[in-house]
């Protein structure tokens, strides 16, 4: 039995969006692959009660276990130290770090409590599964509650600089705690170096072939490329044409080219840049005026902390600038929109946009970019514009690669995008297809269970249980909802 362990857990609903990368990766492969996915309901509670699960319910083969979190540690542990903390270090904006002991207080307390909720799944048969930053420390917490069953940890965002990591002040405690796991897991082999670079030289712990030695025991350092499902999200993608918002933005283009950004409204995704250099090569190409727009989608999150709310103030006071500088009465060159659309919609965006412009400063896979090149009409298929900071880019090398600190090195880039000749779109989209099909979701998935399998053969999970165990697992699943 996999026990997947998140900060939230997202359900699959017609017609409502998926905000975030890992909810869009999980969804799939929990429904189809019988595991058991927990985490946060979205709600807390003054006190934790007998029962700590809000609900469980199943999910294909699989089931959804939620938990109201406490109340008193919830914000000093996910606008406090996860936020406003770990995550800006992570992506490498150290000047952006605010945080207390109180917070990281919380954060360790958010932690235990999660570790204290497992345990109803501490069965003999279970592997657990970390997702992300939220629970660097959920690890070590479960081992001082006594489990041995394997537990590993997969990391979305990148792992910095171990400079980086100095701005965090509890960055040894955490990292130390962190070794409880039997598998770390990272999205590129870059973030893998750097984390091997921080135990050798904060930890002054040797790692060989990739294995460390501390006194939790052996964990395994690995890279596991997360994917998307390329055939499922292609097909929605050829059916999108009859949804409503796809066909209204369909006819407003007219003859119009469209360039098209999918982001949650963060620091982290280059949203700034991006528009700057739209701008740029508007003024230096003023032929490609009412030639081509630009549709910014920046999905708003964290508007409880300072640096989210200043950015979405920063991106609307620039949209309106571009705007007002190159817009006529039937013309505006940004459609700039704060809200997120469901993934078929999405599919149907990506399918109609000549350009997808991805360009993260910083970004452990980004999934967008993947998810814009399977939706593209083989036939006649738009261009990726993708950071070579992104996690993706080590995959999609076939994109056009652009420094998303270069302005005018992105405006350049983006008007060789939109006159791109046919042959050349297409060889490009058929090697970047091929990549998607090697490394999707479901290979993801099975490679990381198959590898925590094998760091702790003494907990093995049965062979038949390996790739995508729908019935072993899903039987599991299912006596756990049903004895709600």
């Amino acid at each position: 039995m996999i026990v997947v362990v998140s900060n939230r857990v997202a359900r699959m609903q017609v017609d409502e969006p998926v905000t975030g990368g890992l909810a869009s990766a999980l969804l799939p492969v929990v429904r189809n692959s019988g595991a058991i996915w927990v985490g946060s309901s979205g709600r807390v509670r003054e006190s934790s009660g007998k029962d700590s699960f809000a609900e469980i319910e199943a999910l294909g083969t699989g089931a959804l276990a939620t938990v109201d979190l406490p109340a008193a540690y919830y914000q000093g542990y996910y606008e406090g130290f996860a936020n406003s903390g770990l995550w800006p270090a992570l992506h490498s904006r150290a000047d952006l770090i605010q945080v207390t002991v109180q917070d990281y207080k919380s954060y360790r307390e958010v932690n235990a409590f999660m570790a204290r909720a497992l345990l109803r799944f501490n069965r003999p048969d279970a592997n657990f599964w970390i997702q992300d930053y939220h629970f660097l420390a959920l690890g070590s917490e479960l081992r001082r509650l006594g489990v041995e069953r394997p537990i590993g940890f997969f990391l979305h965002t990148p792992w910095p600089a171990r400079t980086i990591m100095h701005s965090v002040p509890q960055h040894r405690e955490l990292v130390l705690a962190m070794l409880a796991y039997d598998l770390i897991g990272f999205q590129t082999n870059e973030d893998r170096q750097n984390f091997r670079d921080y135990v050798r030289y904060e930890l002054g712990l040797g790692v060989a072939s990739d294995t460390i030695v501390s006194n939790h025991g052996r964990t395994r350092l690995a890279t596991f490329p997360i994917g998307i499902n390329v055939d499922d999200f292609a097909a929605r993608a050829a059916k999108s044409a009859a949804r409503p918002d796809v066909a209204r933005l369909r006819a407003s283009l007219q003859s119009t080219k469209l360039v098209l950004g999918v982001d949650r409204l963060d620091y982290s995704k280059g949203i700034a840049n991006r528009i700057r250099a739209f701008d740029r090569m508007l003024l230096t190409e003023p032929g490609l005026k009412r030639q081509v727009s630009l549709l910014q989608i920046a999905v708003p999150t964290r508007g409880q902390i300072e640096a989210y709310r200043r950015l979405k103030t920063e991106l609307a006071t620039l949209v309106g600038e571009v705007n007002g500088r190159h817009a006529d009465v039937d013309w505006i060159p940004i459609r700039y929109l704060n809200k997120g659309f469901a993934q078929s919609t999405l599919a149907g965006f990506y399918r109609t946009a000549q350009v997808g412009l991805v360009t993260p400063l910083q970004d452990g896979m980004n999934l967008v970019a993947k998810e814009y090149v399977a939706a593209q009409d083989p036939s006649d298929p738009g261009v990726l514009v993708l950071s070579e900071f992104a996690g993706a880019a080590r995959e999609l090398d076939a994109a056009v690669l652009v420094n998303p600190h270069d302005i005018d090195g992105m405006a350049q880039k983006l008007s060789i995008a939109l006159s791109m000749p046919l042959q050349e779109r297409r060889e490009r989209w058929l090697a970047m297809i091929e990549k998607l099909r090697s490394t999707s979701v479901q290979a993801w998935f099975s490679d990381f269970v198959h590898a925590l399998d094998e760091v702790r053969r003494a907990a093995a999970l049965p062979a038949a249980a390996r790739n995508f165990p729908s019935v072993a697992f899903g039987r599991a699943a299912q006596s756990i909802v049903q004895s709600r």
